[in-house]
C-alpha cells in the first residue's frame, strides 16, 4: 500500500479555452514536481461549504500555495492602487481560510510567489501593490518576457536560515515572475532571503514545524535545478512525516 503523503494543491477559477465553460485548475508544473518528490499531489476546488473544505483538510498531509493574480489589498488594510491587478476575492477566501486551518493544524505548508505573499497576510503583514512604484530603484521583477525558466538574479539567503540548509545553498540563481512582494512581515514571519534591491524573497515561520514560502518559481525550475528540486524533496518529506505522526 502507497504511503505518499496527499499534498493539496488549491485551485483558481478560469474558462476553458474554445468552449468558455466555467473550470477550476492550476498550472501542471506545480503537480508534476509535488509527484516527482514523492508526493500524492490533490488539486483543491473553490468550495462554498466549510465542511467540504474541513473534510478535505482533515485529510491533507501538506498544502501548497501556488503563484497567481495579485491578493486584495483590503486584506491587508489597505486601499487597491490602480497599478493593483484584478482581484480573485473567492480565491483569495478560499486560500485564507485553508491556510489558517494548515498553519493551526501545524501541517507543512510550502508557498510559491503569491503562496508567499499570502502567508504572510494571513499572518497580518502587508504587501508592496506594485514593486516599480513602491520600492523606487528596484528593477521589474517580473521579466516574463524571457520565458518562465529564465534565470533572472540572486537571492541572497541568511545562511542560517533553515531554506539555505535545505537548498544546499546561500545564493540560489531564481527566476522572477511578479510584481508584486512582501512589505512589512507578519506575526512570527522571518524574512530569510532578499533580491540586491532589499525586496523579499523568500521567509520562514520558525514556530512552526514547516512552513516555509518563495517569491520565485522554483515548480518551473525542478527539471534543472538541484536548489529547487531539494525544496520539494524537504516539503514532501514533512509531509510524509506529518502523515507518519498523525
Amino acid at each position: 500500500m502507497s504511503m505518499r503523503p496527499i499534498i493539496g494543491i488549491p485551485c483558481f477559477a478560469a474558462e476553458r479555452a474554445g468552449t468558455r465553460r466555467p473550470i477550476y485548475g492550476n498550472n501542471q508544473a506545480y503537480v508534476r514536481a509535488i509527484e516527482q518528490a514523492g508526493g500524492a499531489p490533490v488539486l483543491v476546488p473553490l468550495l462554498e461549504s466549510s465542511e467540504s473544505v474541513a473534510a478535505i483538510c482533515e485529510r491533507l498531509d501538506g498544502l501548497l500555495l501556488t503563484g497567481g493574480g495579485d491578493l486584495a489589498p483590503a486584506l491587508y488594510g489597505e486601499e487597491r492602487m490602480p497599478v493593483c491587478g484584478e482581484i480573485e476575492a473567492e480565491r483569495d477566501a478560499a486560500e485564507m481560510e485553508i491556510t489558517r486551518w494548515a498553519l493551526e493544524a501545524r501541517t507543512p505548508v510550502l508557498g510559491v510567489c503569491r503562496g508567499m505573499q499570502l502567508l504572510n497576510v494571513v499572518r497580518g503583514g502587508t504587501l508592496y501593490q506594485d514593486i516599480v512604484t513602491q520600492h523606487p530603484g528596484s528593477p521589474r521583477h517580473d521579466v516574463i518576457e524571457h520565458g518562465r525558466t529564465h534565470l533572472a538574479h540572486a537571492i541572497a539567503l541568511n545562511p542560517s536560515s533553515r531554506l539555505a540548509a535545505i537548498l544546499g545553498t546561500r545564493e540560489p540563481v531564481v527566476n522572477s515572475l511578479h510584481h508584486q512582494a512582501v512589505k512589512d512581515a507578519g506575526e512570527g514571519v522571518e524574512i530569510v532571503g532578499w533580491s540586491e534591491d532589499g525586496i523579499a524573497e523568500a521567509l520562514e515561520l520558525p514556530g512552526v514545524p514547516f512552513a516555509l514560502a518563495v517569491q520565485y518559481h522554483p515548480e518551473e525550475l525542478y527539471a534543472t535545478d538541484e536548489a529547487s528540486r531539494r525544496l520539494f524533496a524537504a516539503f514532501v518529506r514533512a509531509c510524509a512525516e506529518q502523515r507518519a505522526g498523525s
